[in-house]
């Protein structure tokens, strides 16, 4: 399964949303796809869909894809990195009135130069492309994943025990 969620910012995301149905309904796209449209005002043909679905849903969706494909809300796309799974990011731009700013392209494309662990669509047009070699681009990111809570939690675990042998 592939599964596409745009976020629940206001502003549609029609481009996203519309091409992942050409896709499908094309037959480039041959697994199922479920697409989370949020406030796109462009409704699939070929594609299950929902405007919003539970958050407890959209982790189970995230488990069960092979591909997760997003907008560049950091949220949206740190939850695949958390299931293992290297996301693709198509992040909203001003230029198509899908946001107010720039913001998501700048902070993806920071965020690819520190870790490597994310994909990037630009060009709706690569979308194609990218999904044909997502296999091969991912064999070649860092799929390993840091968790900083768990370094947290460690460190935490280290100051509790020198605390208590200090009392003892």
């Amino acid at each position: 399964m592939i599964f596409v969620t745009v976020g629940t910012h206001e502003q549609p995301f029609n481009r996203l949303v519309q091409k992942i149905d050409e896709l499908k309904r094309d037959d480039y796209i041959q697994e199922d796809v479920f697409i989370q449209t949020g406030y796109s005002t462009y409704e699939p043909q070929y594609c299950q869909w929902s405007h919003m679905i539970p958050y407890s849903e959209m982790i189970n969706n995230v488990k069960n894809a092979r591909i997760v494909i997003t907008h560049g809300g950091p949220a949206s796309f740190i939850l695949p990195l958390q299931e293992h799974k290297i996301p693709i990011i198509v992040p909203r731009q001003e230029k198509f009135n899908e946001h107010i700013n720039d913001h998501q392209m700048e902070f993806v494309h920071f965020i690819q130069k520190k870790q490597n662990n994310i994909i990037i669509i630009e060009d709706i047009d690569d979308l194609k492309e990218t999904l044909n070699h997502y296999d091969l681009l991912v064999s070649k990111m860092n799929q390993k994943i840091v968790s900083h809570n768990e370094i947290f939690n460690l460190e935490f675990e280290k100051i509790i025990q020198n605390l208590m042998q200090t009392k003892s």
